[in-house]
């Protein structure tokens, strides 16, 4: 089956990314734990043993979540003028679950993105 047979042109990245769905037919699930990828989609078959990530998630977490957290240290002082280690107290929950929220999501946004342009791993048998 071909990817147009699933609409695989039609399955949005983004969409799949925020839901973690199969890029292909964005129905199976794409994560098997937190951040493991599943072998394969459960719904259309697609192997993702083959997908590469790498760091691009992870630098894209840190540049929104440290910007975050520093608007928000940044309106915690403007507005209560607490002492420094207040600031620990509120900032290591936020960005530790910052950090889990918004990683899954963007890994998955970015293997669908990988799919929809036939990079690492994705090609389908198309010769590039």
């Amino acid at each position: 089956m071909t990817g147009e047979d699933w609409g695989g042109a039609t399955v949005s990245p983004l969409l799949a990314g925020l839901l973690c769905r199969c890029p292909r037919c964005g129905k199976g699930q794409l994560f098997q734990g937190l951040l493991d990828v599943a072998a394969a989609c459960g719904i259309c078959g697609l192997d993702l043993s083959a997908h590469d990530s790498g760091d691009g998630p992870a630098v894209f977490v840190i540049l929104i979540v440290g910007g975050l957290a520093v608007a928000l240290a940044f309106m915690v002082e403007m507005v209560f003028t607490p002492p420094i280690w207040v600031h620990l107290i509120y900032q290591i929950p936020f960005v530790l679950g910052a950090s889990i929220l918004f990683l899954r999501p963007l890994k998955a946004t970015l293997i669908a993105l990988q799919y929809r342009h036939h990079v690492a791993g994705f090609n389908d048998g198309r010769s590039d």
